[in-house]
């Protein structure tokens, strides 16, 4: 392995707006304060995602009373409650435990009566945990479709509109089932925009696609799915609730931490360093290394106007892979290669780029670092950078180079972080 240690000021800068970012997105006074007055019935909690063990934490010690919860979170972000069951399931691809639990919330839902409240946890990745396929859908065919999608380079907007359409308790149908009690959701928002209906796939917000929509994604990157997902999404009896639905009139909607929020937060802290930050602000979408090589020409564009302050160019959003090779890496660390590539070792140039819940795509790393010398390491050790970048393998390319950003779960997810800046070298 090899590190350049020289830079060792410039990735703790980095690293420190980072760290800012993801404890701002951390569940922890702004949701207990949107926690409304609860009536005298019943008081059920439900939920999934990789916030929600923290978020159940709060919960816990908000309420004077929980009658029962269960919460559903991916392996390893397990943390301790009293009263709300808390469990492990599969991540981004569904499994059995998810199915299962998925199926208990929507008992839970389906028991309660009008006096009665259940409240919902929400945050990114809860879309694959809260996996009920409709009848007549198998596991293994949900799991197909949903390999599919996360394969081809379909956005998360997109992605959740063809989920919505095949499960039972997606796309405002928990929230349907819970009518004619009361539905308080609260969210940690994980998709470019904080639309409801697609944070999770919007169990408990009317649904503003149609099956359609889903019908035609799946034309558009040309994905051949089991019969009996066409079969579902051809008829008619299976269409979900939109904005407006009668058995959404009981909803209330809270979103308590943002990407947009995190972001901010960085960059205050840039600016406090001394930087003249460009905020692209969380909406960012697209192929990762398409859009690294949108940022290289951007920077590069940046530090010819010669501005008065050192540019440092921040971003957040979802980024997506087209996979076609049989490496391991995430939509950040293939953004940081390509992004690499592109600056080709421009002078005191650095560049970091993580997921806010410490897991990028299928790797143990949230993300990793870039330096000027990145190249040129990589060289030494006989890497080629651009066949890694070809097989998809981002995630071996920055373990040879002791780049890779490990933090492990950090129960939160407010999607992805970006920062590209000019750092002159104190050397």
């Amino acid at each position: 392995m090899s590190r350049s240690h020289s830079y060792a000021p410039a990735r703790q800068q980095l690293r420190s707006l980072f760290d800012a970012a993801v404890a701002r997105a951390y569940p922890g006074s702004d949701l207990a304060d949107q926690i409304p007055s609860i009536g005298s019935g019943r008081v059920v909690v439900a939920g999934a995602g990789k916030a929600g063990a923290t978020m159940a934490q709060i919960v816990e010690q908000s309420l004077e009373h929980i009658d029962e919860g269960l919460v559903i979170v991916p392996y390893g972000h397990i943390r301790a409650c009293s009263q709300i069951t808390i469990i492990e399931a599969g991540h981004p691809v569904p499994d059995a435990l998810g199915l299962q639990s998925a199926q208990h919330i929507l008992r839970l839902a389906l028991s309660l009566e009008e006096n009665d409240t259940l409240i919902c946890l929400l945050s990114g990745g809860g879309s694959a945990l809260l996996n009920l396929p409709m009848e007549g859908i198998t596991l293994e065919e949900k799991r197909a479709v949903t390999k599919g999608l996360l394969s081809c380079g379909a956005t998360i907007h997109e992605i959740n509109t063809v989920r919505k359409h095949l499960s039972q308790i997606k796309g405002g149908r928990l929230a349907q089932a819970a009518y004619p009690a009361r539905t308080i959701t609260l969210a940690i928002s994980d998709v470019p925009g904080n639309d409801p209906s697609t944070i999770a796939s919007g169990p408990t917000a009317g649904d503003t696609t149609t099956q359609a929509d889903a019908i035609n994604i799946l034309r558009r990157y040309g994905l051949h799915v089991p019969d009996a997902v066409n079969a579902i999404l051809a008829s008619d009896r299976y269409e979900s609730p939109a904005p407006g639905d009668e058995a959404l009139s009981r909803t209330q909607y809270v979103i308590t931490a943002t990407a947009a929020q995190a972001l901010d937060t960085a960059a205050k802290g840039a600016a406090g360093q001394g930087f003249e930050v460009i905020n692209l602000g969380d909406e960012v979408e697209g192929l990762a290394h398409k859009v690294a090589q949108d940022h290289a020409e951007l920077f590069e564009s940046l530090s010819r106007s010669e501005p008065a302050l050192a540019p440092l160019l921040l971003s957040g959003g979802e980024l997506t892979v087209r996979v076609q090779g049989s490496g391991r890496g995430g939509p950040n660390l293939e953004y940081l290669l390509a992004l690499a590539i592109a600056l080709d070792g421009r002078p005191d140039t650095f560049a970091i780029a993580c997921d806010t819940d410490g897991i990028d795509g299928a790797t143990r790393a949230a993300g990793a670092i870039i330096t000027p010398d990145t190249l040129d390491r990589a060289k030494g050790l006989g890497l080629d950078a651009h066949a890694f970048l070809a097989n998809n393998d981002a995630g071996a390319f920055f373990e040879h180079l002791d780049d890779l950003i490990v933090t492990g779960p950090t129960c939160t997810n407010v999607n992805d972080f970006r920062v590209i800046a000019y750092i002159p070298s104190s050397d």
